[in-house]
């Protein structure tokens, strides 16, 4: 029996937990703030941010955040998601103490030091190229821009000239504003009592700051388009297709995963039956999804010859419209697979603790316990609803 607690601090701060009889623990700290939140003016910024909350803070340098967590075997990162920033350590569940100490030092109390501003610019710069650099990165960039218009088309790095032309103050300031305990979730999922996560929270996240409360619906603008990219130096072409999902309900999330799932998710797919094994006209064929509270989306990716690229989309086209026709065996199937997929992740404390906060920035971190039975509810009516959305956008980058 899952052993699941909540409480809020009376500073804002909301605190979730799982206990696990394991000897590992995953601390993660996240805002309510991502790359949706920003305009066209400062797009990259919830990023940046992310990047300097780990550049010192009033009583930690840089080497000393790391080498902190280090020395007992623990390793920190952090995310900028849509519609989220996350900051997690795991480590072993004994130094809980020190992982709620260090991630919410990080978190609200980052300094952002001129000198760190203009060299970390530098640094996520170099990212922004390699991600251009790797065409199927490169691809899913696109594609996104192809299905939503400015800003929230635009890339979540931003460009090298808005970021490069960020500002040490622009940055603290938007920090300060939007890091407050009103728009943050602490989740700790390992072997620890609540109490204690409880406590340690009051110690060390006990921040009162006023800022700006975020809210959860965003003014997100689609449109459709199909554009074309040629690259020296790329032997293979990189098609990807695009297909907007509806918006209307958490039930349309596990809709589209089990259609997901049926159409392109592995080697018994539709997808990678029909275009490789059938036809051999690729190595990888598969789907992915982007679901958020404002936005949600399907992409089909498959990497052929340039002079394969038509008929390969032809025949990814055919194949989604063909949904409409699933039988309830395939169905069944599909769900097993998918709540399989699903138990074989929540084995880690870390990819649960990131879907714990998913659920409580949408609703309630507890519907994540029903998961099982949200997929076992999905209909084949349902799945054939979206079978019928007939307009797609696509990208292509090939030689």
């Amino acid at each position: 029996m899952v052993k699941f607690n909540r409480k809020k601090l009376s500073n804002g701060l909301t605190v979730i937990h799982e206990k696990r009889d394991v000897s590992v623990t995953t601390v993660m700290m996240a805002v309510r703030y991502g790359s949706m939140y920003e305009d066209a003016s400062e797009k990259g910024i919830a990023h940046f941010i992310e990047h300097l909350c780990f550049k010192g803070t009033g009583k930690r340098t840089t080497q000393e955040i790391s080498a902190t967590l280090e020395r007992v075997g623990g390793d920190l990162n952090a995310f900028t998601h849509e519609e989220m920033t996350v900051y997690h350590v795991r480590l072993p569940s004994e130094h809980l103490e020190l992982g709620v100490d260090v991630i919410s030092d990080i978190f609200f109390n980052a300094s952002f030091p001129d000198e760190e501003v203009v060299k970390e610019a530098k640094v996520i710069s170099e990212e922004i190229k390699m991600y251009c650099d790797s065409p199927r990165a490169h691809t899913y960039e696109r594609i996104k821009e192809n299905l939503y218009e400015k800003p929230y088309g635009m890339s979540g790095l931003g460009t090298i000239k808005l970021v490069r032309g960020m500002k040490p103050r622009q940055l603290l300031s938007k920090h300060r504003e939007v890091y407050i305990p009103k728009n943050s979730v602490l989740c700790v999922v390992g072997n620890n009592d609540f109490d204690d996560v409880v406590r340690l929270a009051q110690k060390y996240a006990n921040i009162k700051r006023d800022g700006i409360l975020l809210k959860d619906t965003l003014d997100v603008k689609k449109k459709i388009a199909r554009t074309n990219e040629k690259r020296e130096g790329v032997m293979q072409s990189n098609l990807t297709m695009g297909f907007h999902f509806p918006v209307l309900g958490e039930k349309d999330n596990y809709t589209a995963l089990v259609f997901s799932t049926i159409l392109g998710g592995g080697m018994s797919s539709k997808l990678f039956s029909e275009v490789r094994e059938k036809r051999g006209l690729v190595y990888t064929i598969n789907t992915s999804l982007d679901l958020g509270r404002n936005y949600r989306y399907m992409t089909i990716f498959a990497g052929t010859d340039s002079g394969k690229v038509n008929s390969v989309y032809d025949i990814c086209s055919k194949e989604y419209g063909k949904m409409r026709e699933i039988r309830s065996d395939e169905l069944k199937e599909a769900k097993t697979q998918v709540i399989g997929s699903h138990l074989v992740e929540s084995e880690g404390s870390n990819e649960t603790a990131v879907n714990l906060i998913i659920e409580e920035f949408a609703g309630k971190a507890e519907d994540y316990y029903e998961f099982s039975r949200n997929i076992n509810s999905v209909t084949i009516e349902e799945i054939k609803r979206l079978a019928g959305i007939s307009e797609c956008s696509s990208f292509n980058l090939g030689p």
